[in-house]
């Protein structure tokens, strides 16, 4: 039951819709947030080990997590922030397997975020006028420069400034310390390779916040727990927005229909200002249910574009053993987060010594000594265990799409079909990814496993042998979770979806703020990224609105 009257409507609760509610309530604005999952309470969203181990291996078993246990964010997850994909299907051609995560909670995929917030550089922005493909951002890096300040600032983003050019120094506060073991291997990398090691960025271990006990790296435990104390933001929650209602001119949203996911009621609810943030694909299939393609009077788009261009960061890992290092350190053992890790940040800056047979870049991420097991339940012990996971930019490819067919979910909204596979740039790049991996473990000795080598766990090696992230092939996208694209930013509606300020082209009171705007892909984990754009939208809307937004 909505309480009160509400000015903007924000649709999803994760990332960029606790950070949409925030900015718009600091403003003033009073903001319906609708959530298509439940309301939970902090305990039921972290839940409890063994229950979370136990509910993982049935959900896997069961077959309502078989796709989104490829991740290990999974594995460390209460499994219940993942979707039912039995109850919650999509389509994928038969030969092009796309792995989905979804997150339909109040807080979204927030709640299950790793915690990594890099920037993007200017030459991320313009990446196309440096190579000659694609499409340029219609904004740049000092556009987004002071909601990347206050953003890090708010959420307290641990960091260390490294002077890269294709990484920018942000507000940090103190970086988290390296274990010793990762000292030794970034002395090697540094001196024999020459490559950067630096400290990752983002969040460190989890920490009581004044918002329950709600993660920071969530929105409840940061933004959203913000806006609901201005006070000016109610949230509904377990309701599906299925499309947008477009006036008879359209040239303007009235309002949306959302579905009631308990009872299957379907309700209209105005409003003059909204900001979609339902996450990229979700986003995606309320605009393609919204356009004029599907009903008289809908949503016009101009470019055509609208469902194109999907990507995802196409990604490659290797675990490995090191010999220990000074194993009494006191930063030894430490627990692996966003911030607990490092990056060696190549962005386009790679080996030039190498054949470099590709455009774009990547970056790579690691870690060693933070989740090691004590030494019985290691198949070596008196070694160290460490990972490296490149994540590499994919180009936008119009045949890489979300459409939606003509099959119905159990609320009567079609399924999305999603048609997405990588093409020669990126297995090119992953070929160069591995080279580089290989030569940073050899040259700080160390030696290439496979993770069901290196423990002693029960189940181990069953639930190894399934994972796409330890077969040598990369994993299909979605993998990474870091899907974007499919309604481009842009400077003009004959080739895009929104403009330099997030507003569709023919319905300027609808924002898309979330993955789905970006034109490419840049390396870096973008949610960072995702909310300076949607703090520059917002800000920018309510000046545009503010004759009609009363605040």
């Amino acid at each position: 039951m909505i309480q009160h009257q509400f000015e903007a409507i924000v649709i999803g609760s994760g990332a960029t819709g606790g950070m949409a509610a925030k900015t718009l309530s600091e403003h003033g604005v009073r903001v319906l947030v609708i959530e298509a999952g439940p309301e939970l309470t902090s305990s039921e969203a972290i839940g409890s080990e063994p229950c979370n181990f136990l509910k993982r291996i049935k959900r896997v078993v069961s077959g309502e997590n078989q796709i989104q246990s490829q991740h290990p964010g999974f594995w460390k997850a209460n499994p219940s922030l993942y979707i039912n994909e039995k109850k919650n299907k999509y389509i994928t051609p038969e030969d092009k397997p796309f792995l989905w995560t979804q997150g339909r909670q109040v807080g979204g995929r927030s709640l299950t975020w790793g915690g990594i917030t890099l920037r993007l550089s200017d030459s991320d922005f313009n990446t196309s006028s440096i190579d000659n493909y694609g499409p340029e951002w219609p904004i740049n890096y000092s556009d987004l420069e002071k909601h990347y300040d206050l953003i890090e600032n708010f959420l307290k983003i641990k960091g260390n400034k490294d002077q890269l050019d294709q990484l920018p120094d942000g507000k940090y506060t103190e970086s988290i310390p390296f274990t010793s073991s990762e000292i030794f291997f970034k002395n090697k990398v540094e001196s024999e390779l020459g490559f950067p090691v630096i400290h990752s960025r983002g969040f460190g271990p989890d920490i009581k916040t004044e918002y329950e006990e709600w993660p920071k790296s969530s929105s409840q435990g940061s933004s959203l727990g913000k806006a609901l104390k201005t006070g000016k933001v109610e949230i509904m929650s377990n309701h599906i927005v299925e499309r947008l209602i477009i006036n008879d001119e359209q040239n303007s949203a009235k309002g949306l229909i959302a579905i009631n996911r308990i009872n299957k009621n379907r309700k209209e609810i105005r409003a003059k200002l909204i900001i979609i943030c339902a996450s990229t694909i979700q986003s995606i299939k309320i605009l393609l249910n919204s356009s004029e393609n599907i009903r008289s009077k809908g949503l016009i788009e101009p470019s055509g574009k609208l469902g194109s261009c999907l990507m995802d960061h196409i990604s490659t890992c290797r675990f490995f053993s090191l010999p220990s290092t000074n194993s009494n350190s006191k930063n030894n053992n430490q627990k692996l987060t966003g911030a607990g890790s490092f990056f060696i940040p190549f962005g386009k800056n790679l080996d030039k010594n190498t054949n470099i047979d590709f455009i774009r870049g990547y970056g790579i991420w690691g870690a060693i000594d933070r989740f090691d097991p004590p030494d019985f339940l290691k198949t070596k012990p008196n070694t160290k265990t460490g990972f490296l996971i490149g994540h590499g930019e994919v180009l936008p490819y119009e045949e890489n799409k979300i459409t939606l067919s003509k099959n119905l979910d159990q609320w009567g909204i079609p399924i999305p079909i999603i048609d997405c596979k990588w093409n020669e740039n990126e297995l090119k790049m992953v070929t160069h990814m591995n080279k580089t991996i290989e030569k940073c473990i050899k040259i700080s000795g160390g030696e290439i496993h496979k993770f069901d080598e290196l423990f002693k766990v029960p189940f181990l090696k069953q639930i190894a042998g399934n994972s796409y992230a330890l077969k040598n092939s990369p994993p299909p996208p979605g993998y990474y979770i870091h899907e974007v694209g499919g309604a481009p930013m842009g400077t003009k509606q004959e080739n895009s979806v929104l403009d330099k300020w997030n507003r569709l082209w023919q319905c300027k009171n609808v924002l898309v703020v979330d993955g789905a705007c970006w034109p490419t892909s840049a390396w870096q984990s973008p949610t960072l990224t995702m909310m300076a754009i949607t703090r520059r939208a917002c800000i920018e809307a309510i000046k545009n609105h503010s004759t009609q937004i009363n605040h």
